[in-house]
């Protein structure tokens, strides 16, 4: 074994091949099923082949590279694997960069390995998306976040991301808002009094949740202005309807309802989903939808049977990843939805989601290759 992993560590020309084809793939827009079929299919033998533990989990399920005939029939890792296992093509000790999952204090957190050219990729994709769902005007708005900076949380893969498309367009006046303390609430409200231009703000609910709840200024930020939310409240002390807190970015900064976007993104994958912001001319209260670029697709899977859920059926929401290139393209998540148009609709998590996953590995993670 420790010998297949040196030889793996040593076959990036592989690897560099495969990211110049998802690349492409990125970059071209392409929609079609056939396209995206066509790179999962080559992305999960490579990963077959130098990610072990994944391996293992597929030959257990009598799932071979040679024997899938369509993206969908891609074993789907849970998420809980990734707080057990490396699921990494490449050494650990040799990859450029590990995310961890904030997870619940006490317990293990996930693990996710990028080699440096996955870590590029990564980046592909993340701006991409970005540009896709948050800039589809093509507007240059620099970021202001109320999320830690890069240097002072390196394996948060948040800040990794706010980072990453602030040093795509470093002429811009890009800040993050934090101190030793949390956010910096005071600054934010101080530097939102003097905008006189439009920009990105992007925090985490509960930090929106500090931000209104630690001063009551009411601002009217210049047209052109967007809102992102992501994370949720994740069992904190403090939260309010999900509703409620987007009200408070039209009452309080004077952002549009369609300008106030949810992004939705996970430690175990590479590329990001965005809420679709209601139409403009709905009552502003209809149930928003995630969707992914067309490089990432979602299953939703009964979990009893493994099969795919009619529209309408609450299941288990699997990813398929292609920005992943050194862990594994195919992802089970401890989350609920149900399929909703070209989207869907998350409805939260799974019971008892944690020893339901974790139930997964011992026999199918351990058995033989």
């Amino acid at each position: 074994m420790h010998h297949e992993a040196q030889e793996i560590s040593g076959g990036s020309a592989e690897e560099r091949r495969l990211f110049d084809a998802l690349a492409a793939f990125i970059d071209s827009g392409d929609e079609s099923d056939a396209g995206f079929d066509q790179h999962a299919r080559a992305l999960f033998a490579y990963q077959y082949a130098h990610n072990e533990p994944y391996r293992r989990f597929c030959t257990a399920r009598g799932v071979t590279p040679d024997r899938v005939t369509h993206w969908s029939q891609i074993p789907a890792a849970p998420a809980a694997a990734f707080k057990a296992f490396d699921l990494t093509c490449t050494p650990p000790e040799q990859t450029a960069r590990v995310f961890r999952s904030s997870g619940t204090t006490g317990r293990p957190s996930s693990r996710h390995y990028l080699s440096a050219t996955a870590l590029e990729l990564y980046d592909r994709s993340l701006r991409a998306g970005f540009a896709r769902f948050v800039l589809p005007d093509g507007a240059r708005l620099p970021i202001w976040a109320l999320v830690p900076p890069p240097e002072t949380a390196p394996e948060s893969s948040l800040s990794h991301m706010l980072g990453s498309l602030m040093a795509q367009d470093p002429d811009l006046d890009h800040r993050f808002f934090w101190s030793d303390h949390g956010p910096d609430i005071p600054g934010l409200a101080g530097a939102l009094a003097g905008v006189r231009e439009p920009l990105i703000l992007f925090g985490t609910a509960f930090a929106w949740l500090l931000f209104f709840d630690g001063q009551d200024g009411r601002f009217a930020l210049p047209e052109g202005t967007r809102v992102l939310e992501t994370g949720g409240f994740k069992g904190r002390t403090r939260e309010i309807p999900r509703e409620e807190l987007y009200a408070l970015f039209t009452e309080r900064l004077g952002v549009p309802p369609a300008r106030c976007l949810a992004e939705y993104g996970m430690c175990e994958l590479c590329s990001q989903f965005y809420d679709l912001p209601p139409s403009s001319t709905g009552s502003g209260q209809e149930t928003r939808r995630k969707q992914g670029p067309p490089w990432i697709r979602t299953r939703v899977v009964d979990p009893r049977t493994g099969e795919e859920c009619p529209p309408g059926v609450p299941g288990v929401l699997c990813h398929y990843d292609l920005a992943n290139l050194n862990s594994v393209l195919a992802v089970a998540t401890e989350d609920l939805g149900v399929r909703a148009g070209d989207g869907f609709e998350l409805l939260g998590r799974v019971p008892g989601a944690e020893l339901r996953g974790c139930s997964l590995t011992a026999e199918e993670w351990h058995a033989r290759a």
